[in-house]
């Protein structure tokens, strides 16, 4: 069973990391770029840290899916994932927004950018770990 958890960690961690990657760096570069003064500059990112914090969260998914939902199915998978994802991006985008001048726009795109996020995870923890 183990097998399946490693694997699940892993699948999400390289599927959040790429969808991090298109919508941060891609989808979003220009509003940073109009909101540079509240962002460190790229010398000053430290990646190691952000792949350790993303394998954490993945971990943590898994085991929260696996401690927690009963019926393992892509279903349970999806929903799981989806209401993390809407937790997370509520918290990250508009406790955000709430403290730092950042755009409502940008508070917006980190809702909708966690939940999808997250719902591909749960969709990939709902395939691989399973009964």
């Amino acid at each position: 069973m183990f097998r399946r958890e490693a694997l699940a960690v892993l699948a999400i961690f390289f599927a959040v990391s790429f969808l991090d990657f298109i919508l941060n760096g891609v989808l979003l570069a220009s509003t940073y770029e109009a909101t540079s003064n509240l962002w460190r500059p790229m010398s000053e990112v430290s990646f190691t840290l952000v792949f350790t914090i993303t394998l954490a969260v993945s971990t943590c998914f898994v085991t929260m899916y696996t401690l927690l939902i009963e019926k393992k199915s892509l279903a349970a998978g999806l929903r799981f994932g989806c209401l993390f994802g809407l937790a997370v991006g509520i918290y990250l985008g508009f406790g955000s927004y709430a403290y730092m001048p950042i755009p409502i726009s940008l508070a917006i795109s980190w809702l909708v950018g966690s939940v999808i996020e997250m719902t591909v995870a749960g969709a990939l923890v709902g395939i691989i770990v399973r009964e």
